[in-house]
């Protein structure tokens, strides 16, 4: 197990195709998955033996509800397990093995989205598209402003808009300090472009469905005027499978 996900992440069956990748996935091997209590976690066990992630570190979560959804997914695993079908698993081992020993330097990453984030910057056109950006991204400019006392500014185009360093601070302070929430804050950020978006979801402003569309404006709008492409729509399937699992990880805390 720890080879397989060691080696998945993140897993894109789009790009293996194209290399000509034909990777061999292990076939199940138990015959159920559970959650059990294991100190002050809950951890996952397959047949009651535990799981580890690729560091060899005990797969378990926080909360009961966590972990019995992590077991959902590999119970809903057939005949082979697919780690590409699994972001709730990789986002947990992430968690794990990369973000409970360094939340400094993640918290930071996130951190480095405010001083460019996705929703401050607009078209000065189409008359549409810039109004569709308002109507998605207006609304997340507000609840910063008013749940986070963070006053952000717009920009046109590529130009860069040096924020205010209050509304960065203000927003930073915002950043959950949890591995758990952290991390799923982290993969939320990274998936859409947006601190801003991520924070938003994370505090209960947005849901995962409303956090995609506001990541994808420009490229909605684009296949609107030139028609779908379905490679990326694969694509966005894929992360929006992502953002679900990040989302259910901040749902269950």
């Amino acid at each position: 197990m720890r080879d397989l996900f060691e080696n998945a992440a993140p897993a894109n069956p789009l790009e293996a195709a194209r290399r000509g990748a034909r990777p061999v996935l292990p076939k199940r091997f138990y015959q159920r998955a559970m959650a059990a209590r294991e100190g002050e976690a809950y951890a996952l066990r397959l047949d009651d033996k535990p799981v580890r992630t690729p560091a060899g570190r005990l797969l378990a979560a926080p909360t009961l509800a966590l972990a019995e959804a992590l077991a959902a997914e590999w119970d809903a695993q057939r005949d082979v397990i697919d780690p590409a079908k699994m972001p709730l698993t990789r986002l947990a081992n992430s968690i794990i093995d990369g973000v409970a020993d360094r939340p400094g330097p993640v918290a930071a990453e996130v951190a480095k989205y405010l001083g460019s984030d996705l929703v401050c910057y607009r078209a000065a056109s189409p008359r549409g598209l810039a109004e569709r950006q308002a109507r998605h991204w207006d609304p997340i400019l507000g609840w910063a402003r008013d749940a986070l006392g963070a006053h952000f500014l717009l920009g046109e185009g590529v130009v860069h808009v040096a924020q205010p360093a209050p509304a960065l601070a203000a927003a930073r302070a915002a950043i959950p300090n949890d591995p758990w929430r952290l991390g799923a804050v982290h993969t939320i950020t990274t998936l859409t472009g947006s601190a801003l978006i991520a924070l938003a979801l994370a505090q209960g402003r947005l849901t995962a469905d409303e956090a995609c569309a506001a990541a994808h404006v420009d490229e909605d709008w684009n296949m609107e005027q030139w028609g779908r492409d379905e490679l990326a729509l694969d694509r966005r399937a894929l992360r929006f499978a992502e953002l679900q699992a990040a989302a259910l990880v901040l749902k269950n805390l």
